[in-house]
C-alpha cells in the first residue's frame, strides 16, 4: 500500500505551494466575479477549485493515518527510533501550507471576508470594482452554512455600510447603508430622509458629480447616526445616451441629468414605511439608481452577513486604465 500511494502523496505535497497560491487567489477575486456572473443563481465551485481546496491537507491525512504509522513500524523493526527518522520532504512540504489555507479559509468563514462591489448602486461611497473587507463579526459571531448566531458582539448602526443575503433570493449577497432600526418611521420624499419625525442632516454641495459616465448628478453630504457620506441624486428619469465620450466603461450607456433635476424638484414616488422588529431598511447611497429595500421590503436580522471596513483594491475590467490605486485602503464612511 505504501509503495501505491507514495507517487499520489508526492505529485500532491510538491503541488501544495502553487495549490495554496490558487486558492487563496480564487477565493478573493476570482469567486466573487463567479457570484456576480451567477446573479440570482448560486454560485458553485467548478470540481477542480473543488478538489485543489482539498488538496495539501489531503497530502497530510494520507501521510498521518496510512503512511506514517507504517514508517515508523519499518524503523522499528530496523532498529531505529522513529521519531530520529526524517519525515519526506514532500509531506513536511505539504503539511507547512495546509495550515496557511485552513486559517485563510477560517478568517474567511468567521472574522473577514472579501467582496467585489458588483454594480453602481453605492456610488460615489463604493465604485464598480471595488474589492471591499467585511468584519463578518461586527455584528456577532455566525457558524457559516447555517449563518447561526453563536456569539453577541454588537449591534447594526444606523448608517453602516452592511453586506446582506437577499430576502428575495438569499444565495445573493447586496451591499447597503442601513437607514432603518426595528421599530423606525421611515418617509424618503424628493430624497429628504425623515426617521421619527426628524429629517436627516443633508448639505447639498454646490459642485455637481461628473465621473464622465454619471453627469450633472446633485451630490450632497448626508449624516446618518455617526457616519457621514455622500450621496448622489437625479429624481427626474435619466437621460441615458447611446455613449458619452467621457465615460471611460465599456457597456455604460452613460447618464445625464439635467440642471432641473436637483432634490426637492423630483417625481419619484415617495416611500413611507415603519421597519418591522428584527429588520433593517437599507437604501443605496446612489440613491435613484438602486436597488434597495423601498422596492422589496426589509432585510431579517438573520440576513445580515457583516459591515463593511475597507476598500483593498480596485479593478474594474471594464473601465480604461487598470486598478485606481488612490482608493486602496480607503476607509469606508
Amino acid at each position: 500500500m505504501l509503495q501505491t500511494l507514495m507517487p499520489l502523496i508526492v505529485l500532491l505535497s510538491w503541488l501544495a505551494l502553487p495549490v495554496t497560491v490558487v486558492c487563496i487567489v480564487d477565493d478573493w477575486l476570482l469567486r466573487p466575479q463567479r457570484s456576480i456572473a451567477a446573479s440570482a443563481r448560486t454560485a458553485r465551485d467548478a470540481p477542480l477549485m473543488r478538489l485543489l481546496y482539498g488538496a495539501t491537507g489531503l497530502v497530510w491525512a494520507l501521510d498521518a493515518l496510512a503512511i506514517a504509522p507504517r514508517r515508523s513500524a519499518a524503523a522499528r523493526a530496523a532498529g531505529r527510533d522513529p521519531t530520529l527518522t526524517p519525515e519526506p520532504g514532500t509531506v513536511d512540504y505539504a503539511r507547512s501550507f495546509f495550515p496557511v489555507a485552513l486559517v485563510v479559509l477560517l478568517l474567511r468563514s468567521f472574522v473577514f471576508e472579501p467582496f467585489r462591489i458588483p454594480s453602481d448602486s453605492m456610488m460615489p461611497t463604493l465604485l464598480d470594482g471595488d474589492f471591499i473587507i467585511v468584519n463578518k463579526y461586527a455584528y456577532g459571531l455566525r457558524l457559516p452554512v447555517i449563518n447561526r448566531k453563536i456569539l453577541d458582539v454588537g449591534e447594526p448602526e444606523r448608517g453602516d455600510v452592511v453586506v446582506f443575503r437577499w430576502p428575495v433570493d438569499p444565495s445573493t449577497n447586496f451591499i447597503k447603508r442601513l437607514v432603518g432600526l426595528p421599530g423606525d418611521h421611515v418617509e424618503v420624499r424628493d430624497n429628504r430622509i425623515v426617521i421619527n419625525g426628524k429629517p436627516l442632516q443633508l448639505r447639498l454641495e454646490p459642485r455637481k458629480y461628473d465621473d464622465g459616465c454619471y453627469v450633472n448628478l446633485a451630490l450632497a453630504m448626508e449624516r446618518l447616526g455617526r457616519h457621514e457620506h455622500e450621496a448622489i441624486f437625479c429624481p427626474v428619469a435619466l437621460d441615458r445616451q447611446p455613449v458619452l465620450p467621457g465615460c471611460n466603461r465599456r457597456g455604460v450607456r452613460g447618464y445625464v441629468c439635467g440642471d432641473e433635476d436637483a432634490p426637492g424638484s423630483g417625481k419619484m414616488a415617495p416611500f413611507v414605511g415603519d421597519v418591522p422588529p428584527g429588520h433593517y431598511l437599507m437604501m443605496g447611497d446612489n440613491r435613484d439608481n438602486s436597488d434597495d429595500g423601498r422596492d422589496w421590503g426589509y432585510v431579517p436580522e438573520e440576513n445580515l452577513v457583516g459591515r463593511a471596513t475597507r476598500i483593498w483594491f480596485n479593478w474594474d475590467l471594464r473601465r480604461s486604465g487598470g486598478p485606481l490605486w488612490s482608493r486602496v485602503g480607503s476607509a469606508i464612511p
